[in-house]
Parts: structure tokens; sequence; C-alpha cells
């Protein structure tokens, strides 16, 4: 009778085991196809909104900050002048055009210097950033990490590099609750995205690092000099004929 008991214990073990792993397969593919149907529609779909303009909406709520507002408008690629795009590159991702995604040999640099004790800084490529302003919660766990490996993968393998610059210049933040290069053109500079002069570009690219602690209309010594630093870069990958790699 007791070993009776035992065979049943186990027999239930192992049926509770396998509905388990049921429930993860299924779940795991109820995931793969919704994320990949939404990346796929977010090929041609404006983005309504992301994951990075609804947290800082829901942590000024939390902190009851009533007078911020996310200010969020989208422009077409041809509405967005090519120095703003070139200026993006010139400072967050010189490899764009050439990586799948990743660029190992920036990380590979980044993690070095993190070894020799210096402080850990970022390689993010434009296609993460993106990834990461779409779709993540902040953090920097494994489990983080990994899921911004797969979106970037995914966003790499659906859209085309100029789609991804697009949406990276629409969804950037380059002031407190300015969202995207249209709204920060006009609020800035009083024009419309299309009209950006290189100078005016590299200025809203040199903010991007930390568009709460820097300031397009009042430009520090640090960001005038990094957006000299950037219009030459700008000048060295050859001007905007260097968009016709994308």
């Amino acid at each position: 009778m007791a070993k009776l008991l035992r065979i049943m214990r186990k027999e239930r073990g192992c049926q509770f085991l396998r509905s388990i792993a049921l429930l993860v397969s299924k779940g795991s593919l109820f995931f793969l196809l919704a994320t990949v149907l939404l990346t796929l529609l977010l090929r041609w779909i404006p983005p309504p909104t992301t994951s990075f303009m609804i947290q800082h909406a829901l942590v000024a709520w939390w902190k009851d900050q009533k007078d911020y507002k996310p200010y969020y408008r989208w422009v077409n690629w041809d509405k967005i002048s090519p120095y703003a795009a070139l200026a993006v590159i010139a400072t967050e991702d010189q490899k764009f055009p050439k990586h799948a995604g990743f660029d190992h040999e920036s990380i590979a640099e980044a993690r070095a210097e993190h070894r020799k004790g210096r402080s850990l800084r970022g390689a993010s490529t434009i296609s993460q950033q993106v990834a990461k302003n779409l779709f993540l919660w902040p953090g920097k766990s494994l489990l983080r990490k990994g899921v911004e490996a797969y979106f970037t993968v995914l966003i790499e393998l659906l859209w085309s590099k100029q789609r991804i610059l697009e949406v990276y210049l629409n969804v950037a933040e380059f002031g407190n609750g300015i969202f995207g290069v249209a709204l920060a053109s006009e609020r800035f500079f009083g024009k419309l995205p299309t009209h950006l002069q290189p100078e005016e570009a590299a200025l809203l690219a040199a903010v991007l690092p930390n568009p709460l602690k820097f300031h397009v209309n009042r430009p520090s010594a640090y960001v005038r000099k990094r957006c000299t630093w950037i219009l030459a870069q700008m000048r060295l990958l050859g001007g905007v004929v260097y968009l016709n790699e994308l």
C-alpha cells in the first residue's frame, strides 16, 4: 500500500511538472508571437508612446509633480533635417550603418576599461537605445539585458536602418518632457525640424547623454565643447552623404 501511495505521489508530481512545462512553453510562444507582431507593426506605424515616456509620467505622478507633462509628436523621416540624423550618429553610434545591432568592439573596450578600475561607460548602439526606449523598464539585471538584446535583434531583423534612426529621432528626450526632434526644434530654435542647421543639430545631439542635466537653451561650457566635437565628427564622416550608407 505504501509503495502504491509513493507511485501515485510520483505520478502527481510528474503531471504537475508537465503542466508547468506546458504553461511555460505556451507563455513563451505567446510572448514570441506578440513581440514579433508588435515590432513588425512599428515598422510602419508611429509608436503612440514609449515605455520611457510612461515611466517618466508615473514618476512625476508619484512625486506629485503636477506641472510635468510629456510632450511628443511624430514627424516622418522626410521632414527631419539630415543634419539631425548625422549628428546623433556622430555622437551616439558612428558604426550604426555597419553593425547588426551591437558594437562588439566598443563593448569589449568598455569592459577592458572597467577591469582597469575606470567607471563603466555605456556602449549602447542606437538600435539598443530604441529597444530600451520603446519596450523596457529601468534597471541593469541580466533579465533586462536579455530582453534588451532580444528586442534589438528583432528591430534589426524587421526594420531598415533608416526606420531605426527615424524612430530614435522621434522618441529621444531632448529636454525635460520634450520627446522627439520635431518638438525640440520648435521649442529651442523656433523652426521646423527640416530646417535644422548643422550647429543646431549638433547642439541637440550634445544633450542626449542626460537631457535633464544638460540644456539646449542654456548650454554649459561642457555642452558647447561637446557640440564642437560633434560638428568635427560630422565632417570626418563626410557630411550628410554618409547617410547614403543606411
